[in-house]
């Protein structure tokens, strides 16, 4: 914890969505895995955020990042019977991942950072500013 809170909070925000980014890469990295039973099917993985007061000062608010959970989405059944996953009906398995919406996720995860990176950017450069004041 640093003395100037603004750090903790644009830390916060930097985390959140380095978490948020990490889940997007994974189901995008999942989205075409296929399995021979829904049970054995990649689950998409989604962050779920929690708002949480400064202790230094209430009157900000940081993010933490409560759990990372799965989604209920049923898999996609497919019949292909020539595939080597494919169960005793010729039926495989793929999870219910949307690329585009991930992408647009992925988009925005990618700017909230950016923005986080600049937020960090413009309180240290306040922070040098009023240490040469004195000068």
């Amino acid at each position: 914890m640093s003395n100037l809170p603004i750090f903790d909070v644009a830390g916060s925000a930097l985390h959140a969505q380095s978490v948020r980014l990490s889940t997007i890469a994974s189901n995008l990295a999942n989205a075409d895995s296929v399995a021979g039973s829904a049970e054995a099917t990649y689950k998409p993985i989604e962050p779920i955020f929690q708002a949480q007061q400064s202790r230094q000062d209430p009157s900000l608010t940081s993010v933490n990042v409560k759990e990372i959970t799965t989604t209920n989405a049923p898999p996609i059944r497919r019949y292909e019977p020539g595939h080597p996953l494919a169960d005793a009906d010729g039926y495989v398995f793929s999870p219910d991942v949307d690329p585009v919406s991930q992408m647009v996720n992925m988009i925005s995860a990618s700017r909230n950072y950016q923005a986080g990176v600049e937020m960090l950017n413009t309180a240290k450069e306040l922070a040098l500013a009023t240490l040469t004041m004195g000068r």
